[in-house]
């Protein structure tokens, strides 16, 4: 049994420059000292409000039967502005044979939406803050911290205290050690990353990638799927393959979509990885794939035929790549992931409504990323969702398949602008200097838009993109400072690709306000044994408290 203590927060007073989104260790400096000695005369004060949290959550989950199946999504970077955009985006898609009437002689559509991902017509829906050690826009690594364990700490560790003196016990293990349950951990990203790794790795670091590989192999769960093990003979590439070590630890390693299709809950222990590897050796975005090929629901149906058994299972299932998309701000690689998301997340109901006196499904996401929100300055009051149907893949294979051979052949500005139309349906303007005019907005008169959604772009659009194009041209791609206007404008992203995508957006009404994550609160949408406890809004770390309260464990 690991020690499990509670990790404390530190106030603004104290220095965390020795912590980064990757930070490895505490600087012995005095400032760490005294943060240190900081938090060791706030223990007893933390702890005892730690324990009041469980208790009241021990209290609302009394007498209630322990679900024997559990299922936790996340969505990474997936908050209300994910969530809402992919919707809208379906109900925009959905307006044919919408009500129409008559204004001034003209028929106008009546707008309607309803609920149509499968998560939100859970009966319960609760909301979460997500803030960490380091930062109110906190990380993944902190953040799934907190979801699986309770405790905060900082931004870029996992599963470890702020002192990095103790390690931090997870739901997963202790349903494993307390409960026998089998086990799984699902993403569209690499099974060691910091999501995954949140469920089964102690590290100060989530840039530790050997290390937590070597985590995924000891913590004997039952099934893991995803994407390819991140440095998986170490740092300098002189380490036993962790392939190699999964296989001598009784691991079957399963590495086609044709292996994966085969196995059999007899198979034992398995590690599936992505046949079709894509960016950082991740699965594809969904937009992306290929006819016939799996997506993340596929390997959540796999894994519930590989984990179902008398004594119960859990499964942690994380939409990875919804976090990647926001990064880059591709909006449509956001909505189809997400869409891909909800899918896996139907396949838990599908085995819910086979066992609903049983199953506890959670969705939550870890925390936003991007700052996306649903309106631009552009388009006033009005959006163009049906827009990003012209978006034929990726901000990343756009990248791998296209602008890397354009930089090697130097390829022209108006050829490449032959792509962009093909690929995401933006235009060149139909006359140089083309134009548009916003009117005067204010709080209390807000002018309808002249804006059709159409995506020819004005001069000044058109004049973004060709000096995005310029600096893609220039660029190395060995660059690791930027100025601060070219950051602003592109941030580390390919300046051509993410240009296009901003476009896109802001033409359908859409708008990215950072490269990283911001502080919104996500949802938490439950449907299940014991779902009334997570209504309410409280903080992430009582997901962990009300799942451990529910299941029973220690």
């Amino acid at each position: 049994m690991k020690t499990r203590t509670k990790a404390l927060l530190l106030t603004s007073a104290v220095s965390l420059s020795m912590l980064g989104s990757a930070c490895s260790a505490p600087a012995s400096t005095a400032a760490s000292a005294d943060a240190q000695t900081q938090a060791q005369t706030q223990e007893t004060v933390q702890d005892a409000s730690a324990q009041v949290s469980a208790n009241e959550t021990e209290v609302v989950a009394e007498g209630q039967q322990a679900p024997k199946y559990v299922f936790l999504f996340i969505g990474d970077g997936m908050s209300y502005p994910q969530i809402q955009l992919t919707n809208y985006f379906v109900s925009a898609n959905n307006q044919d044979g919408a009500q129409t009437v008559n204004v001034d002689g003209e028929d106008q559509t009546v707008l309607s939406s309803q609920n149509n991902l499968t998560m939100m017509q859970f009966p319960v829906a609760g909301s979460a803050q997500t803030y960490d050690s380091t930062s109110f826009a906190p990380d993944s690594a902190s953040t799934a911290t907190s979801i699986a364990t309770g405790y905060k700490t900082w931004s870029g560790s996992i599963n470890v205290s702020t002192d990095f003196s103790q390690e931090y016990e997870t739901i997963a293990e202790k349903l494993k050690a307390q409960k026998d349950y089998k086990i799984g951990v699902v993403t569209s990203v690499n099974l060691n990353h910091a999501t995954p790794a949140a469920f089964y790795a102690h590290q100060a670091s989530r840039n530790s990638y050997y290390e937590i590989g070597l985590e995924l192999i000891e913590s004997n769960f039952d099934y893991f799927a995803g994407g390819g093990l991140l440095s998986p003979t170490g740092n300098e590439e002189d380490q036993t393959d962790l392939y190699q070590l999964a296989e001598e630890a009784g691991y079957t390693v399963v590495r086609t979509q044709a292996e994966a299709e085969a196995l059999t809950a007899d198979t034992g222990k398995t590690i599936v990885i992505e046949e079709h590897l894509a960016d950082s050796d991740s699965m594809p975005y969904a937009m992306d794939l290929e006819e016939g090929q799996w997506g993340l629901a596929d390997y959540v149906e796999k894994g519930i035929e590989m984990l179902d058994n008398d004594n119960g299972f859990f499964m942690m299932v994380e939409g990875g790549k919804i976090d990647w998309a926001c990064h880059a701000n591709d909006a449509a690689a956001t909505i189809s992931d997400t869409i891909a998301f909800d899918n896996a997340v139907a396949k838990a109901v599908e085995f819910y409504e086979e066992h609903p006196d049983e199953t506890l499904i959670l969705v939550t996401g870890d925390h936003e990323t991007g700052g996306l929100t649903i309106g631009y300055a552009g388009t006033d009051y009005d959006t163009f969702l049906t827009n990003f149907n012209n978006q034929k893949l990726s901000f990343a294979k756009f990248d791998s398949d296209y602008v890397s051979g354009y930089k090697e052949n130097k390829t022209d500005f108006e050829t490449v602008m032959q792509d962009v139309t093909e690929l995401f349906g933006l235009a060149a303007p139909a006359e140089e200097g083309a134009s548009t005019t916003q009117q005067k907005d204010s709080a209390d008169m807000h002018p309808e838009s002249n804006n059709d959604g159409t995506l020819e772009m004005t001069q000044y659009e058109y004049d973004l993109l060709r000096e995005a194009y310029d600096t893609t041209m220039s660029r190395t791609g060995e660059e690791e400072e930027f100025a601060q206007d070219e950051y602003i404008k592109y941030g580390s992203y390919e300046p051509l690709t993410v240009t296009i995508t901003h476009i896109l957006n802001n033409k359908s009404g859409i708008n990215f306000g950072s490269y990283a994550h911001t502080g919104l609160p996500v949802e938490v949408f439950a449907q299940g044994v014991g779902q009334d406890n997570f209504s309410g809004y409280y903080d992430n770390t009582d997901i962990y408290n009300k799942l451990a309260a529910l299941t029973g464990v220690e």
